[in-house]
Formats: C-alpha cells, sequence, structure tokens
C-alpha cells in the first residue's frame, strides 16, 4: 500500500496550489479519503474528507471552506486538495489517508510553506 503527495512548496499569500495523492495498493475506489495537516508545534488536524464516489465532502476546519476544494479521480487513483487564497496559517505538513473500516493507511506528508 502506497500514498504519495505531491504539489507542495512556496507560495505567497493569496497564491493557490493544489496537492496530489497517489494511491495504490488497494482498491482506492472503496476507501473514504481525507486530507490532515500538521502545523509546527501543534497537534495534526483532519481539514476535509470525501466518499468513497466522491459523492460526499466535508470540510471539517472552518478557515478552510471556501477556500479548499476535496476532488478524487478513482480512474486515476488520485486524490486532490486545491487550496485557494492561501493564508499564512495554512502552512503545515499536509497527509492524505485512506480509511475504510478498520483499515487506515498514511501518506508520508508534502510541506506547504505559505510566506510573502
Amino acid at each position: 500500500v502506497q500514498l504519495v503527495e505531491s504539489g507542495g512548496g512556496l507560495v505567497q499569500p493569496g497564491g493557490s496550489l493544489r496537492l496530489s495523492c497517489a494511491a495504490s495498493g488497494f482498491t482506492f475506489s472503496s476507501y473514504t479519503m481525507k486530507w490532515y495537516r500538521q502545523a509546527p508545534g501543534k497537534e495534526r488536524e483532519l481539514v476535509a474528507h470525501i466518499s468513497s464516489t466522491g459523492a460526499i465532502t466535508y470540510y471539517y476546519a472552518d478557515s478552510v471552506k471556501g477556500r479548499f476544494t476535496i476532488s478524487r479521480d478513482n480512474a486515476m487513483n488520485t486524490l486532490f486538495l486545491q487550496m485557494n487564497s492561501l493564508k499564512l496559517e495554512d502552512t503545515a505538513v499536509y497527509y492524505c489517508a485512506a480509511s475504510a473500516g478498520n483499515r487506515n493507511y498514511w501518506g508520508q506528508g508534502t510541506q506547504v510553506t505559505v510566506s510573502s
């Protein structure tokens, strides 16, 4: 099982990034997918999740509502997080995770740094 995040980097406030999470080794289309983030000195927080079919999405962090969009392409086994209007406080390591029943898988994370 592998989850590999990409797309992170350094961006100025107000900019955009699109994170990707490439999945392999399991039936991607059967899993709920999530994005988490962990800022320096803080606990990991759940940002958003998307149902296995993509029909249902939910954003847990009020600060990202209206700015972030979670999506998935089951044909490509890939999860996305479109991040717009980025703020300094969005700086964190972003992780994708897959869950189904008692099975949970994590990626290694990708760094997003918002700085002027």
